[in-house]
């Protein structure tokens, strides 16, 4: 599918990887509509073709306001909807049982699972509603892509990640299942899930982990940048036979299971 002329719904689009599928998008031609809580420190300055809608993944009457605002944009603009990249998400480090016997907080859990999993689940059933109607171009019939945000945690969590593992563990178990059901409407389906990249939420806390990662990586020997991400999802919009996958983006590289 060409991404010239389309418009494409981001959710977490005012920051780290996210943030970098707008600028990769909108440097190929693209209309792109921000979800998100609020705007970047640049207010998307440089990106005339960007709209921003403050939403909450986690609430729908938000999502579903954001997403019809985003039908009224594309009559205006005239760039059809071409799908959307879900790339919002959270964490928070902790083990199901502390040093002293605490539990894991249950509404850190529920937190974790409403952004990552349920957000990225409502944002998608309620923008299909519309890309579903959209005419379907090319030789294939195609009608636009749906792409997720995993993690290498979903492959190998490591200790202290076991909940943000299990959000997105579900969502790389959703891939290929929800391309199935969209088959018949010519959208496909695909999920990255990145190893480290270099983003505010990839914070390790200090030089000494970040070294041991470091280590065990095999080439290049550093953690991801946010334009590989981009660059990514512009292959996989482009790539009509890439659909029902999670990729990794990796590197080769795999996180030691203690750091």
């Amino acid at each position: 599918m060409r991404i010239a002329d389309r418009t494409f719904i981001i959710s977490g689009g005012s920051s780290g990887l996210g943030l970098a599928a707008v600028e990769a998008l909108h440097e190929s031609g693209a209309y792109i509509a921000v979800f998100d809580l609020r705007k970047p420190v640049n207010d998307f300055q440089g990106l005339p073709r960007v709209a921003f809608f403050k939403a909450d993944v986690t609430q729908t009457m938000e999502i579903q306001e954001a997403a019809d605002k985003t039908i009224e944009w594309t009559k205006a603009t005239q760039a059809r909807l071409g799908g959307v990249i879900a790339c919002a998400g959270t964490m928070r480090a902790g083990k199901i049982v502390s040093r002293n016997g605490t539990p894991y907080p249950l509404d850190t859990w529920n937190k974790i699972m409403d952004v990552n999993l349920t957000g990225t689940f409502n944002l998608v059933r309620l923008a299909l509603q519309h890309l579903i109607n959209v005419d379907p171009e090319g030789a294939d019939d195609e009608r636009g892509v749906i792409i997720m945000t995993s993690s290498s945690e979903a492959f190998e969590g490591h200790e202290g990640q076991l909940v943000y593992a299990a959000s997105k563990g579900a969502i790389r178990s959703m891939t290929l299942p929800m391309a199935r059901d969209l088959g018949r409407y010519g959208i496909r389906v695909a999920t990255i899930a990145p190893s480290p990249f270099d983003t505010p939420m990839a914070s390790f806390g200090s030089p000494r982990v970040m070294r041991t990662i470091e280590d065990h990586f095999i080439f290049p020997r550093r953690i991801g940048k946010p334009k590989e991400f981009a660059d990514t999802i512009k292959w996989i919009i482009e790539c009509p036979y890439a659909n029902g996958d999670t990729f990794r983006l990796s590197g080769g590289n795999r996180i030691p299971g203690k750091l």
